[in-house]
């Protein structure tokens, strides 16, 4: 490292206390609590200038700094001048260093400068650059990711109501080439949605996507391993880019994509402050055409080129090909196999091969499908329903004989209720008629059931007579019955049941699931 030049009152100091008080260049350096090597370098500049002490009468600050610091001579020689920007571009691609570059300037014209003034000729001018020109991103390499802070209303033509869409914003990081589009909402699905037309409008995807620590990517954030939301890496992997998000309180992580944000903001959204949408497609439309704009504005630190040319240049021919499906959203959930050997997802019921019983497995979602995974393996696949509260399942998931292979059995239900009492009974029995196969009542069984731990066995018991009375078969029937102590109130125009409930038309009898 350089030593750094002293204030000429320093300077002053100095040669006081060298040459008139005698003390060492060490002794110099802790009074005047200087680099010992600064101090040397200063007196042996005063010695090769001729100075003396006591200095000169007339001899001012600027006189002296002009003997010790002197102006370079002219070099004879005219050396041609490097091509800076050119060099900035270049260093942006894969395997290209600046002794790489300086070896072909010096090729070019053998008199040109030395290595150690060809790089300091290039960051004197790199540095003067705005942050996130300066980022050393290579081609290829990262696509910054973010939303704006600013939101752009859409008005309901009918009702007059405005809605705040939001704003996405992607920045590759070598040529600075955006992307932005509005969306409705920043959840998840919004946000996949957005990244595909993103790689899309690229033709092509980077290496690495540098999010935010927003939810909707990271679902736990952490420096050193953030946990990324399972339908984001999917659809990562989908497109073979690695997902790495900035670091927690470092904002150079991102800086470019908040310059990128920056520059939406004031060339796009400043533009389209003054206009009303009725819709965000009409919204999109007009950004897509100030996009474009923005993309070809020329840099003005960098003549000759915009966003567009060096991406045309550098990002463009470094990206990775689009794979030949565009992924297709899903949602992941995980869930618990119940002893009906069904998972809940989405409020409907999917069947799973029964040995999966009392499992963990994570469920895939999406527009048409739900696909069921066991330790990274499909175990089944279901059309995907709409229908709350009711049963897809699957004949080759269910046991062969319950008594073999499963602990929980129709007649066991049955056995349990009748615990309770006959009406409790019954009513269990009905549940399992009234659906295409038993097992798919028992989770319902099951929960009238567990009433009886929080009402009393003798109240579930005057709740399922009633709800058998008035053909109201199922879980949430008897839970309001006693939410509401209708359990406690006679039937109406009827005298309460003694010992008849085995002539119920909803009783098969116990023989039935034996």
């Amino acid at each position: 490292m350089p030593n750094r030049r002293l204030t000429m009152r320093k300077v002053r100091d100095i040669l006081r206390l060298k040459y008139e008080n005698r003390l060492t260049n060490r002794q110099i350096a802790r009074s005047l609590s200087a680099a010992r090597s600064t101090v040397a370098d200063h007196l042996t500049r005063a010695r090769m200038a001729g100075i003396e002490w006591p200095l000169p009468d007339g001899l001012d600050d600027e006189a002296l700094e002009r003997l010790l610091f002197p102006p370079p001579q002219p070099n004879s020689v005219e050396r041609p001048p490097p091509d800076l920007p050119l060099i900035h571009n270049e260093l942006r691609r894969k395997g290209v260093t600046l002794q790489l570059l300086w070896q072909e300037y010096k090729a070019q014209d053998p008199n040109g400068y030395q290595y150690t003034r060809f790089c300091d000729l290039y960051r004197g001018w790199s540095g003067k650059l705005d942050l996130p020109m300066r980022f050393d991103h290579k081609a290829g390499e990262k696509a910054f990711v973010d939303y704006a802070g600013h939101t752009v209303p859409i008005v309901n033509r009918l009702t007059g109501e405005s809605h705040e869409a939001q704003i996405f914003v992607a920045v590759l990081g070598a040529s600075s080439y955006t992307f932005a589009e509005a969306t409705w909402t920043q959840s998840l699905p919004d946000w996949i949605g957005s990244h595909v037309r993103a790689f899309e409008y690229f033709g092509g995807t980077p290496e690495v996507a540098v999010p935010d620590n927003l939810k909707s990517s990271v679902t736990k954030a952490c420096r050193y391993e953030p946990d990324i939301n399972p339908t984001y890496q999917e659809m990562a992997s989908h497109y073979g880019v690695a997902v790495i998000p900035a670091r927690v309180r470092k904002p150079k992580d991102k800086a470019k994509v908040e310059a990128g944000v920056q520059l939406v903001e004031r060339w796009i959204l400043a533009r389209l402050r003054n206009r009303t949408f009725f819709s965000l497609a009409e919204l999109n439309e007009a950004i897509g055409h100030l996009l474009e704009d923005l993309n070809n504005r020329p840099f003005k630190k960098l003549p000759g080129s915009s966003r567009r040319s060096m991406f045309e240049e550098l990002d463009k021919p470094a990206l990775k090909p689009l794979p030949a499906n565009r992924y297709e959203y899903a949602e992941w959930v995980t869930a618990k196999v119940n002893i009906d050997y069904h998972v809940e997802v989405a409020g409907h019921y999917y069947s799973v091969p029964y040995r999966l019983v009392r499992e963990r497995v994570e469920a895939r979602l999406t527009s048409s499908t739900v696909e069921i995974f066991r330790k990274g393996k499909r175990v089944a696949s279901h059309i995907k329903s709409r229908q709350k509260g009711k049963h897809t399942t699957v004949k080759e998931h269910m046991p062969r004989s319950h008594q073999a292979y499963l602990e929980w059995t129709p007649s066991r239900i049955v056995g349990w209720a009748e615990k309770t009492g006959p009406a409790t009974a019954a009513l269990a029995a009905a549940i399992m008629e009234g659906r295409a196969h038993p097992q798919q009542g028992f989770r319902s069984c099951l929960g009238v059931m567990r009433l009886g731990k929080e009402y009393g066995p003798q109240r579930l018991e005057a709740a399922c007579v009633r709800a058998l009375a008035v053909n109201a078969i199922s879980y949430r029937s008897v839970r309001s019955i006693l939410q509401t102590c209708l359990d406690k109130q006679p039937l109406p125009g009827k005298q309460e049941p003694q010992t008849g409930i085995d002539d119920h038309p909803n009783i098969r009898g116990s023989d039935y699931y034996n």
